[in-house]
């Protein structure tokens, strides 16, 4: 992609640590970091901690352990808004020596009616500046005010989004200080952006009515312009903005049912962005592949089978051994070790992609190492509606098998199949609820050899005899 002109590209992600990471908190961090490695920059990472009751140092570790985790380990250390409210207030200084700004001293009764009134008289409410003039001093009821200019307008060009416009007499004069001499959000913000020396400001379409607010606030300063890149919102299947009601939301969450950190940023690099064709991304593609100004508008909708799929895919192109590393720690959230098995690489290679998660794989490798625990009733309806006499004949035949392996029984069980005038199911399938309480495992030869021969036979002779 096309490098843009400023010296040097410098992207920021600023979470507020009041929560886990939010899937679309991680998406917008993926975009800062691909977009500054893109242009040779540098990664930020701001904690914007200023809610004092609802931030944590719990959340903030989890934050960044997670960004760290999945590969999106900021360049420079991080910093935190709560350790720099002197600059802030140094600052607000400036901007009122520069005549930018005013003391306002009105109480939220008096701010509560005049919203009320100018709703009344179908307005837009918001303040309408009546200290602007006043020359009020600071006291300990007055909060200090930018003032907006009252005609004109901010023109913004947006990667994305292309020019947008917005009216200053639609801006209201937006606090600055509180009361109690604390900064707000906006002003906060604006001078971080310019310590920190960014250049690109890449975040969530919720933020766009801020920017002409902190484009003034810029301007009072003489901080230099920047650009600014606002993504669609992540939305569930209704439309609606993705909630807890439709899928998990932490990307905790999804690691731990055991997606893998690239299939996660594969999904999220599609939300909003095609990529054309192509579907499985890393890494090294999305930075040679992705452009942010091919990110859609539209609000891009998150489809969990698609993130399944995704993760079915990268599974497959890990090693054995990187599987093995990687469904380690799920098998033994089960009690298992799959070291414990005589046939462990046969039985995970045959197994790894017989689902589309580690949790669920680690789950189905679980009739290998332990006894079943039930059987699949709708299956059992299914294919044993009509008695044992399958089990029973195919127990005694593969107790004349001296020689255990997939080849001969494979051979013993197209012979029956044959012999009997019966479908490939017919057969392989009750054999495959004896041996693992479900329908699903590898091809049904493969699947007894897995088995020490006596075990198998224990388990038919166990179905066989809970369905007597």
């Amino acid at each position: 992609m096309e490098k843009i002109s400023v010296s040097k590209v410098v992207t920021r992600f600023a979470p507020s640590p009041t929560g886990t990471l939010h899937i679309g908190g991680v998406r917008t961090a993926l975009f800062n970091y691909i977009y500054a490695k893109q242009n040779n920059g540098e990664f930020l990472v701001r904690i914007e901690d200023t809610d004092r009751e609802r931030s944590t140092k719990a959340y903030e570790k989890n934050i960044l352990d997670t960004l760290s985790s999945i590969g999106l380990s900021p360049d420079k250390k991080p910093i935190n808004q709560s350790e720099r409210n002197d600059i802030y207030i140094k600052a607000a200084e400036q901007i009122i020596a520069s005549g930018d700004a005013y003391w306002c001293d009105c109480s939220e009764e008096e701010l509560e009616k005049m919203r009320n009134q100018q709703m009344a008289d179908g307005k837009k409410p918001m303040y309408d500046g009546r200290s602007r003039h006043l020359g009020l001093e600071r006291s300990s009821n007055t909060v200090l005010r930018l003032a907006t200019p009252e005609d004109g307008e901010i023109v913004m060009h947006d990667m994305i989004r292309g020019e947008i416009r917005f009216n200053n007499a639609e801006l209201d004069d937006l606090i600055l200080l509180r009361s109690d001499g604390t900064p707000t959000y906006h002003l906060c913000n604006v001078v971080d952006d310019f310590e920190q020396g960014v250049t690109a400001v890449i975040r969530g379409e919720d933020h766009i009515s801020n920017t002409p607010r902190q484009i003034h606030i810029q301007n009072a300063l003489g901080y230099p312009a920047l650009e600014y890149a606002h993504l669609p919102l992540v939305l569930g299947p209704d439309k609606k903005r993705l909630s807890k009601r439709h899928a998990a939301t932490s990307l905790g969450e999804y690691k731990d049912m055991g997606y893998l950190d690239s299939a996660i940023l594969n999904s999220l690099a599609r939300l909003g962005w095609s990529g054309g064709d192509k579907e499985v991304f890393y890494m090294d593609d999305l930075l040679k592949d992705f452009n942010i100004k091919d990110v859609q508008k539209a609000g891009a909708i998150f489809d969990i089978t698609k993130l399944d799929w995704l993760n079915a895919q990268h599974l497959a192109n890990l090693s054995l051994e990187e599987f093995k590393e990687h469904i380690k720690p799920f098998a033994k959230k089960i009690s298992i070790d799959i070291k414990d098995h005589p046939n462990a690489d046969l039985l995970i290679a045959s197994m790894r992609t017989c689902e589309n998660t580690l949790s669920d794989i680690a789950k189905a490798l679980r009739p290998y190492f332990m006894d079943v625990s039930g059987y699949d009733e709708k299956a059992i309806e299914r294919f044993l509606s009509n008695g044992t006499k399958t089990l029973e004949d195919i127990y005694e035949l593969l107790e004349t098998i001296s020689d255990w392996n997939e080849k001969q029984i494979d051979l013993l069980l197209k012979e029956y199949q044959s012999n009997n005038n019966l479908k490939v199911p017919e057969v392989n399938q009750p054999i495959r609820i004896a041996l693992t309480g479900s329908t699903k495992s590898p091809s049904l030869g493969l699947t007894l050899s897995l088995f020490d021969k006596k075990e198998a036979l224990i388990r038919i002779a166990n179905l066989i005899s809970f369905l007597s």
